[in-house]
């Protein structure tokens, strides 16, 4: 059983940055992808990047590309998503994922993002 902790959230303003982190247990984290989805109030969970198992290819959701940045290190066995030009619109909870190439395998309990205008 894997289990992954995020943590990074916060209350931050308009255009401030943000860095979450999620940290993974066991040995298979550098033989699975990862991802970082949100969920905002009264909506669906949606997809914000994804980084393949050594890092080399990344994935973002529209909104979020340009100002929102995934990396992992595999030694720490963690993966981080670095947010700047935060807007109100990318407050969420935000949830770490890891996932094979059904879809999502563990989830992360998810960290509280919330941007004041």
């Amino acid at each position: 059983q894997v289990q992954l902790v995020g943590s990074g959230g916060g209350l931050v303003q308009d255009g401030d940055s943000l860095t979450l982190s999620c940290a993974a247990s066991g040995s298979i984290f550098r033989a699975k992808a990862m991802a970082w989805y949100r969920q905002a109030p009264g909506k669906e969970r949606e997809l914000v990047a994804t980084i393949t198992t050594d890092g080399g290819n990344t994935i973002y959701n529209d909104s979020v590309r340009g100002r929102f940045t995934i990396a992992r290190d595999n030694t720490k066995n963690t993966v981080a998503l670095q947010m700047n030009s935060l807007k109100p619109e990318d407050t969420a909870v935000y949830y770490c994922n890891m996932r094979d190439d059904i879809g999502p395998l563990y989830w992360g309990q998810g960290t509280q993002v919330t941007v004041s205008s």
